[in-house]
């Protein structure tokens, strides 16, 4: 029983064995080279978890960038398709001034006379129609009268002197003016008053 207990573990014996051989210059040489492994591999985990960092943070940039450029393209989208007929809607408002225009040249004694009455309903259900139609794609018409002067929306004419109003108060719409959703789509043409000299 005595002969298996050993103090010394027979695996360490070939170990000791060749370190027995080697001389201690050589022995202290290579725990040198192998403390200098340990070093240069702490190093290059130190750069590689340095180039980690900076491709996550570069990843996050692109992520952003992305979602900005998506969202860039989304309004886009819908300015695209909230004011496609912005150029339409300009050329079609002369055919509503001219219509407008038609209407109010009617005098008061062909209004009541029954050979004309059929023909001015016709004209006045047109232009209920177009203002419909405008209504229908966002167009609307830019209050004027009575109002002060946006230069946002209107464009002053002419002053006008006069006691009856406050300065640049809208006493005169030469043109209607018009929105499209919320820009504007034409400016209306108007006369201000101002304090008579």
């Amino acid at each position: 029983m005595s002969d298996m207990n050993t103090e010394n573990n027979p695996n360490d014996a070939p170990a000791e064995a060749e370190m027995a051989g080697i001389p201690e210059e050589l022995r202290a040489g290579s725990a040198e080279v192998a403390g200098q492994a340990g070093d240069d591999a702490a190093a290059r985990i130190s750069d590689l978890e340095a180039e980690l960092a900076e491709a996550k943070q570069q990843t996050l940039y692109a992520q952003a960038e992305t979602q900005n450029v998506r969202r860039r393209m989304e309004k886009e989208i819908q300015d695209a398709r909230s004011y496609a007929a912005t150029g339409f809607a300009r050329d079609i408002l002369s055919v509503s001034d001219n219509l407008s225009r038609a209407l109010e040249a009617i005098p008061d004694d062909l209004r009541e006379d029954e050979k004309w009455k059929g023909l001015i309903a016709g004209i006045e259900a047109t232009g209920r129609e177009l203002e419909k139609v405008f209504g229908q794609h966002g167009i609307s018409r830019i209050p004027a009268m009575g109002l002060e002067l946006d230069p946002n929306q209107h464009q002053a004419m002419i002053e006008i002197p006069t006691d009856e109003h406050e300065p640049g108060t809208i006493v005169q719409e030469m043109q209607t003016g018009y929105m499209i959703k919320d820009r504007l789509l034409r400016a209306a043409y108007v006369g201000v008053a101002k304090k008579p000299d």
